[in-house]
């Protein structure tokens, strides 16, 4: 599979933006999905996750409350809607996927990554 990640930008502390991931091939609806973020110098860090069906979802403590990950099975795509933006949230997106389980996703242990999309919070 192979994942297109778009809608970062500049934001305004407070402020929202929604990123979007673009999956193709017809299998889309059986993987699980996430989200992750990296920052120069600093590992990668799990934000958020969802199960194949939608169902289930898990989010980093960091961004609970503030960020919301769906996805929309008909247009291949995943979706994080963040809110309430701090300038800590400022990162390299990345948009991946697995076969196996949503928590091998949280776990960071993934099968596909997507390219970062770069999210700058201003203060």
């Amino acid at each position: 599979v192979q994942l297109q990640a778009s809608g970062g930008g500049l934001v305004q502390a407070g402020g929202s933006l929604r990123l979007s991931c673009a999956a193709s091939g017809r299998t889309f609806s059986t993987y699980a999905m996430g989200w992750f973020r990296q920052n120069p110098g600093k590992e990668r860090e799990f934000v958020a996750a969802i199960s194949w069906s939608g169902g289930s979802t898990y989010y980093a403590d960091s961004v609970k409350g503030r960020f919301t990950i769906s996805r929309d099975s008909a247009k291949n795509t995943v979706y994080l809607q963040m809110n309430s933006l701090k300038p800590e949230d400022t990162a390299v997106y990345y948009c991946a996927a697995d076969l196996r389980s949503v928590r091998t996703i949280v776990a960071g242990d993934v099968n596909y990554w997507g390219k970062g999309t770069l999210v700058t919070v201003s203060s």
